[in-house]
Formats: structure tokens, C-alpha cells, sequence
């Protein structure tokens, strides 16, 4: 399967969890493919959902490895917000684009940081990657008509990632901050315990110091 197929069930996957589209954009960075945000619902609906297409194209490789591993692990961003932002679709894509620009993979607890806000306005320059699985569920890219019991050993183990859908949480500077000291299991217990809704595009900052324990 090359990586436009993967894509195309990528997109009918997202489309099938989330409905139609009402939204796309498409960006491009150099030395990496053209990446889509599709937009998901609305305003009216309650909350809008950003997520990238594009990013699944290849598999994430080790950077310690000279070769990427064509079962490695794919993945796709998906931000949750109550109100429409549609500049977050460049900075979003920038984030999705990493692995192939940078050669790092994004993976679940790591922080991304922008330097700049995350959308026009914003207050909040990077993103918290969340575990995967609670809004979206894999997409299996390995072939159906082949139950893996029936795989000789030396092929099951070479059966393709499925694509994995991270969702990211907007933080603050010092928020982020908060996270490199702390870990981001301490940022999101105080978000909790706070009361903090992260899909409030002007949520105010949580009170943190670096120093709390």
C-alpha cells in the first residue's frame, strides 16, 4: 500500500467518524509532501474539529536509524475547539510536517512548541500531544482478509502500523513551560483539577509555578 492509498483511507476514515468536511486547506513546506487540515463541524454544532491529512503519508522513522522502518508507526493531528479558527491550518500543518522536515516523531506526552500563537490571536504558542484512541479510533492498515493467526510468523511481524490519531492541547508559554519541568501527566492533573475546558479557544491561563511539586 503506497501513500496515497493510505491517505484516501485516512480521509474516508476521518469523514466517517466525524461526518463531512465543512473546510479544507492544503500546505505546503519544503522537503515535505503538501499537507491537508480538513475542518469538522461548526460553530452551531458546538465544536470544531481541525485534523490533518497528509502527516500518515510515510511512516515515522527512529532518528537514531539510518532507515525508516516501513511498519513504523502513522500518525494524524486533531485539535477540538468550541469556536472556528481556521488560521490554525498553517501552524497546525507545520506541526504535522515535523517528522519529515525534522526527522522526529511525534508521539504521546511530547510538547510542540511553535514560538508564535497557535492561531491569529492567540495566547497559546505550543500543543500538548494526547494519547490516541478516546475521539477517533485507529485506522488498520493491515489487509482484513488476512487474520493474522493464519500469517506465517516472519510476515505478521510485518504487518503495517495502523494510523494512530493524536489529539493535541493548546497550551500557554508558561503552561508548556510548566510541562518540560513537570511532565505532562502534572499539567493535565492540574487542568483537570482546575476545571479547565481545552477546547475554549479563550481560556484563560492556567495558574502555575515552576516551582510547585
Amino acid at each position: 500500500m503506497d501513500g496515497a492509498d493510505v491517505l484516501r483511507l485516512v480521509e474516508a476514515h476521518l469523514i466517517r467518524e466525524l461526518g463531512p468536511d465543512t473546510g479544507r486547506a492544503e500546505i505546503t513546506f519544503l522537503g515535505a509532501e503538501p499537507i491537508e487540515v480538513l475542518r469538522f463541524g461548526s460553530t452551531t454544532q458546538g465544536v470544531v474539529r481541525y485534523a490533518t491529512l497528509g502527516m500518515s503519508i510515510a511512516p515515522m522513522g527512529d532518528p537514531a536509524s539510518s532507515m525508516i522502518d516501513p511498519t513504523g508507526p502513522r500518525t494524524e493531528l486533531v485539535l477540538s475547539l468550541k469556536d472556528q479558527r481556521d488560521s490554525v491550518a498553517r501552524r497546525l500543518a507545520l506541526l504535522a510536517a515535523i517528522p519529515a522536515v525534522e526527522g522526529v516523531p511525534v508521539v504521546a506526552g511530547a510538547g510542540l512548541d511553535l514560538g508564535e500563537p497557535l492561531w491569529d490571536g492567540a495566547r497559546f504558542t505550543a500543543v500538548l500531544v494526547a494519547e490516541p484512541g478516546g475521539l477517533i479510533p485507529d485506522l488498520p492498515l493491515a489487509d482484513p482478509t488476512d487474520p493474522p493467526a493464519t500469517l506465517p510468523a516472519r510476515t505478521a511481524t510485518q504487518a503495517p502500523a495502523p494510523v494512530r490519531f493524536l489529539p493535541v492541547l493548546p497550551m500557554t508559554p508558561n503552561e508548556s513551560a510548566f510541562k518540560r519541568v513537570h511532565g505532562a501527566a502534572e499539567l493535565q492533573r492540574r487542568w483537570l483539577a482546575a476545571g479547565t475546558d481545552l477546547r475554549d479557544p479563550t481560556r484563560p491561563q492556567l495558574r502555575l509555578d515552576l516551582d510547585d511539586s
